[in-house]
């Protein structure tokens, strides 16, 4: 079975979807290979909804098409590079930025294997059907491209360990749960 974070070839059927985050208005072209290809998933609204005073630098892990990266582009007007290991999601996601009218760095990234700096923010919708090590292994290493007091901020579902990762968090993070809507969990990691 394909899966969004890998390159198989699925027949492409491109798709326009729109949607409202917080008054802005957001226009997404969606395809088949990758995640939500039907339009904002609820999780990521959830996530992004809950997103307050974003400043700084910040890395869209695993982009997708691109509603994380674009929409904090124009809701902060932030630094935002966005990476993601699917090429089909990368060149959605840079149509979908100039479709948005925002600039974001997008670059191919295999977890943080391109990844030069540090930022103020990671933010994602981790893929969490790569499993648990390689999960962990994402939001684990995501301490080492934080700054001091940089945010991870990830939406998981209880159904997918939502309680047990966060308190596996707190081990290298001071943790906080912002939100929780329809068994989502916002979850902000901050590095100590």
């Amino acid at each position: 079975m394909s899966h969004y974070f890998t390159n198989d070839y699925v027949e492409s059927k491109e798709q326009k979807t729109k949607c409202i985050i917080k008054n802005t208005e957001l226009t997404f072209i969606t395809d088949n290979g990758v995640f939500s290809k039907k339009g904002l998933d609820f999780g990521t609204r959830t996530l992004l909804e809950t997103l307050d005073n974003i400043s700084g630098q910040v890395l869209d892990f695993g982009c997708g098409y691109g509603p994380i990266g674009i929409y904090v582009k124009k809701a902060f007007e932030t630094e935002v590079d966005a990476i993601d290991i699917n090429v089909r999601a990368m060149n959605l996601a840079k149509k979908n930025a100039e479709l948005n009218n925002t600039k974001i760095n997008i670059f191919e990234s295999n977890m943080y294997e391109n990844i030069t700096k540090q930022y103020d923010y990671i933010i994602t919708n981790p893929p969490i059907r790569v499993g648990k090590k390689i999960l962990y292994q994402i939001l684990f290493d995501a301490k080492k491209y934080l700054k001091k007091e940089g945010q991870l901020w990830l939406v998981i579902h209880k159904d997918q360990g939502a309680k047990t990762l966060a308190k596996d968090l707190e081990k290298e993070y001071k943790i906080e749960i912002k939100n929780k809507n329809k068994g989502f969990y916002i979850i902000c990691a901050r590095n100590n």
